[in-house]
């Protein structure tokens, strides 16, 4: 999988990714606008070419509070959100070039107000998603956010994603439809965040998920997860 291609579906009116990538930025912006007064901590596992933060974060109220990390593997992706960041003035937002699997990346900004882990539970196996769920539960803090996405392809995971959050204290915010196309889901921690333990792989690609769709013919189901 050519990560830095894949991106290309952001840009295709329609398409099952430009419909996620708004979703999943309307529940960005609510959660910055939920967040308490002061600084802000936001953490991106994934983040590719960081749309999801960087395009709702240049035009917020809340831009200049936010110290934000970015960890994306594929350099050209993230240069393209090096970038941006710097385009719009957004001078707390550090874009690292790194494995996003492993927990020593975020120790020092978690627990974090916002965690985004998307595009990521649908390349990895069952035991990697709960895996990572239970590492979100020391990633964000109390009353903070976890937005994550999963395609809904057969076998459909994202009621099964659900309770593993809602097991670890996190209470559902929002979840899509299931006719939207895409999986995408808001869920904020009520409980005391747990200890972040260092040295940890959180989870491994697998590639390209069988079950997910191309959906260049009809924009009708989601593209394959990142």
């Amino acid at each position: 999988m050519d990560w830095h291609e894949w991106h290309a579906d952001y840009d295709r009116p329609g398409s099952g990714l430009a419909r996620r990538l708004r979703a999943v930025q309307a529940q960005v912006e609510a959660a910055l606008d939920d967040s308490p007064p002061g600084p802000l901590r936001v953490l991106s596992l994934c983040a590719g070419q960081g749309r999801d933060l960087l395009e709702v974060l240049a035009d917020h109220p809340r831009r200049h509070d936010v110290r934000a990390r970015l960890v994306e593997l594929d350099p050209r992706n993230a240069a393209i959100a090096e970038a941006a960041a710097r385009a719009a003035g957004l001078t707390g937002v550090e874009v690292l070039v790194a494995d996003a699997s492993l927990t020593d990346h975020y120790r020092d900004l978690a627990p974090a107000d916002l965690v985004l882990v998307c595009g990521v539970f649908g390349n990895i196996t069952d035991e990697d998603i709960e895996r990572t769920v239970e590492h979100c539960a020391a990633l964000c803090r109390t009353g903070g956010t976890v937005i994550w996405t999963r395609h809904r392809g057969a076998p459909d995971r994202v009621p099964l994603i659900c309770e593993w959050f809602e097991d670890r204290g996190f209470h559902r915010h929002w979840l899509s439809d299931p006719d939207a196309g895409f999986g995408a889901a808001a869920h904020r921690l009520h409980a005391d965040p747990r200890p972040l333990t260092a040295g940890v792989r959180m989870f491994t690609f697998v590639g390209r998920p069988e079950d997910a769709f191309e959906d260049s013919a009809a924009d009708t189901s989601e593209d394959a997860d990142e």
